[in-house]
């Protein structure tokens, strides 16, 4: 199984976050510590405001910060909202399936069985579990170019 490059950014995002619990983070500072494109990262960083992970604030004081407590994001959760459209494989997609196998494959029944697995260990695991007590992580999203900006402004109320 492969995951695709906007789920593996959604969660490198909110580990950044709930890194800097305390401050209003800018996309260009999550993007050069993930390694990504910033055009790449806005995009997922909307999805995961509409989705209600994240609040923004737009602006030059702008920034990003967790809208949920880590201990209830699961891994399960965001992976199934952005992997729910993708089909695993073709036989998994009604209006694309051009396998002649479809009536006795016997696969597709491993792989629903596989896929319910995956999530079910997925869904155990929460993003306060990948940043708690991992220092390794807190070392590769300090930045120096990111100076803390606190949330909590008239702006914005940022309660988590």
């Amino acid at each position: 199984m492969r995951l695709t490059m906007r789920t593996n950014l959604a969660m490198r995002i909110l580990m950044y976050c709930a890194v800097h619990p305390e401050d209003l983070v800018r996309s260009g500072d999550v993007a050069r510590a993930c390694n990504a494109s910033a055009h790449h990262v806005a995009q997922v960083v909307n999805q995961l405001a509409t989705m209600g992970f994240l609040h923004t604030l737009r602006g030059r004081a702008g920034g990003m910060k967790l809208a949920r407590k880590p201990e209830t994001v699961t891994v399960g959760e965001v992976f199934g909202l952005f992997e729910a459209g993708l089909p695993l494989t073709e036989c998994f997609d009604d209006a694309g399936n051009t396998c002649p196998l479809t009536a006795g494959c016997r696969l597709r029944e491993a792989l629903v069985a596989a896929q319910r697995a995956f999530y079910c260990a997925l869904d155990k695991v929460t993003l306060q579990e990948l940043i708690c007590d991992n220092p390794a992580l807190h070392n590769a999203f300090a930045s120096p170019s990111c100076l803390p900006r606190r949330a909590g402004g008239a702006n914005m109320a940022l309660a988590i």
